[in-house]
């Protein structure tokens, strides 16, 4: 199986993590990289309920063979209390054979949230993401500050990766700074898994 693709595996509900995944895939795909876009299921306490294989809003739900075959991944999830949600947490605590077996080590890996107000905890979101990632022995890149929209904006962004704050344009659409931060760190992480691949 071809392992040079990115895998972007996120969860959103209002649509603007999805918003920035798209962004992020956008970057990479101008760098010539194949990109896969991922989601895993809500947590259901209908233990009864079988999930199909495509959500509800149209993205498919990421397999661990999407995992072991990817060549980097961006992991994404909106910001629950200072924390990522609770639908991705889950997907990723049922990695433990993945760790087991070192089979994400050496991959390389951005993390990125929104929240819906400014000092929403999107910074201790981005370190829980990162901080899976890093347990798996994946190696970590952020978004520098030679991303010039990094030094501008009035809403998302930071060197830890992309982010989007809901009320600085009372919407789930991305800001001009916000779309640019998340598809340059697209650009990086494509450039980064070429690099890799040669």
């Amino acid at each position: 199986m071809d392992k040079n693709f990115l895998l972007i595996l996120f969860y959103s509900a209002s649509g603007a993590v999805k918003n920035l995944a798209h962004a992020i895939a956008d970057g990479a795909e101008d760098e010539g990289i194949i990109v896969k876009l991922r989601t895993v299921p809500k947590v259901s306490s209908n233990t009864e309920k079988i999930e199909t294989n495509i959500s509800e809003k149209g993205e498919i739900y990421c397999t661990k063979d999407d995992l072991i075959n990817c060549s980097g991944i961006a992991l994404g999830s909106p910001t629950r209390f200072g924390s990522m949600a609770s639908a991705m947490k889950y997907f990723l605590d049922s990695t433990g054979d993945l760790w087991a077996t070192n089979s994400l080590e050496g991959k390389p890996g951005i993390a990125f949230t929104s929240t819906s107000s400014m000092h929403g905890g999107q910074e201790i979101t981005l370190f829980n993401l990162i901080t899976y990632m890093l347990h798996h022995g994946m190696i970590i890149l952020g978004t520098p500050y030679s991303v010039p929209e990094l030094n501008k904006t009035n809403s998302g962004g930071t060197p830890y990766g992309p982010t989007h704050v809901e009320n600085s344009n009372s919407s789930s659409e991305l800001t001009k700074d916000e779309y640019e931060i998340a598809r340059k760190t697209g650009v990086r992480l494509a450039k980064f898994i070429a690099r890799n691949n040669d």
